[in-house]
């Protein structure tokens, strides 16, 4: 009985081929829409917790802070400039090292020099100065082209050498990486000039969903140095207002870093009258903002949902028309021995498959759609097959449901009464 229903489903369809293409209109429309704004929402989903995901789930980051009215609990409509005593120093960050030996991994600090502008007669390159010690330079996952990292002497000792994007190699030196190992940068600090030794050539990534829409030599891409060496450059040698720690594998960062707060502000910051010390754990904001998404993905699929709806309110229009247009039909079959169930059946079957079909139509359609509007807004879009899955099992279950009253009224019927049809 299936395989026949399907039979007289689709050559009612192919009898009226412009009617239940406009039928399927509404959902192909619903379809494509949601599985467009699925594919487009976990791309940038995927983008997005990439991004923060690179900076790892088990980093906790600490800065320094405003510290609130200790009777009011309101923050100061004015705060002191910072003095010597309110900077996180590397005898404190040794200190907190030794007291959590097991918990953390390491500490991961960072000073930037700001933007400047590399040049060598016509040849030009825009770079970001920033001196990294060696967990820093760990966590940032750089995926070397060419030469090496830091030694361990380099860190130690202030050397005077630097890790290049290709964007710079490419800028500077034509694109060969393995020329530019060895050759100089000159930088202008401070109205003085400093050389570096390029020892390492690391791929640029573009940041998930940025766009550059100017000359692709103007970007500015990150140039790194040894921390002890842009510190004694920029004379801010053991003086942090921020750092990273990074929580060992067994330890729950969200946990670890009340901890931490909690003993360097009793240690360092109970006398001081202005500053603390404050912290997140990326783990919770790569949950939260997980959630977030989540949330917002949900919202546009259900306003997509809509006119899902709309269209299975049109399956459900145009069944009725045509079991109106069959009367005589359903009367000659109802004569010849079919029950009220077989009739059903048949009807609901015919209203399976036109959801079906849109369905599978609106799924190509919310690909393409999907995967051209990720690519355009410069995002990596994957079909998502869980996505089609729901669709498809979604276009059999309005089929029912908007199938089930015209199939119904159809069966009921009375075969002598339908025979009289006109």
């Amino acid at each position: 009985m299936l395989r026949e229903n399907v039979k007289l489903a689709l050559s009612a369809l192919c009898a009226n081929k412009l009617r239940s293409f406009l039928t399927m209109i509404g959902i192909i429309i619903g379809i494509a829409s949601i599985i467009a704004i699925m594919t487009v929402s976990d791309a940038m989903n995927n983008s997005l917790k990439s991004s923060m995901g690179d900076m790892g789930a088990n980093v906790m980051e600490f800065y320094l802070s405003e510290k609130p009215d200790p009777i009011t609990g309101e923050y100061r409509s004015e705060v002191r400039k910072l003095k010597n005593s309110d900077y996180v120093t590397d005898e404190g960050l040794a200190e907190i090292l030794k007291q959590f030996q097991g918990k953390i991994e390491g500490i991961s600090l960072t000073n930037e020099a700001g933007n400047l502008k590399v040049t060598d007669q016509k040849k030009y390159a825009n770079i970001s100065l920033v001196g990294m010690n060696s967990t820093a330079i760990t966590k940032k996952h750089l995926k070397l082209l060419s030469g090496r990292s830091f030694e361990k002497s380099e860190y130690q000792n202030a050397g005077k050498t630097a890790i290049v994007s290709d964007r710079y190699v490419n800028n500077m030196f034509d694109g060969d990486t393995e020329s530019a190992l060895g050759k100089t940068i000159e930088v202008e600090l401070d109205n003085k000039y400093y050389q570096y030794t390029i020892v390492g050539v690391y791929e640029y990534q573009q940041s998930g969903g940025s766009q550059n829409t100017g000359n692709p030599k103007d970007v500015t891409t990150d140039v790194y140095i040894p921390l002890r060496t842009i510190a004694a450059q920029c004379k801010l040698l053991g003086q942090y207002t921020n750092f990273s720690i990074l929580a060992a594998k067994d330890e729950d960062p969200e946990m670890l870093i009340y901890e931490i707060k909690d003993y360097i502000n009793r240690r360092y910051y109970t006398n001081n009258d202005s500053f603390e010390i404050d912290g997140y754990s990326m783990k919770a904001e790569l949950e939260s903002m997980n959630d977030m998404m989540n949330t917002q993905k949900m919202a546009f699929v259900g306003i997509g949902a809509l006119s899902l709806l709309v269209g299975g309110v049109g399956v459900m229009n145009i069944m009725i028309v045509s079991i109106t247009e069959r009367t005589r039909e359903i009367g000659t079959r109802k004569a010849l021995g079919a029950t009220n169930g077989d009739i059903r059946f048949q009807f609901i079957t015919e209203s399976i498959i036109v959801c079906m079909i849109g369905g599978i139509i609106g799924i190509i359609a919310g690909l393409l759609l999907g995967l051209g509007i990720s690519n355009a807004m410069n995002f990596k879009g994957t079909p998502s097959i869980s996505g089609m899955i729901i669709c498809v099992l979604f276009s059999v279950a309005f089929g029912v449901f908007f199938g089930f009253y015209p199939a119904d009224r159809a069966a009921k019927m009375n075969p002598i009464e339908a025979l009289r049809y006109e």
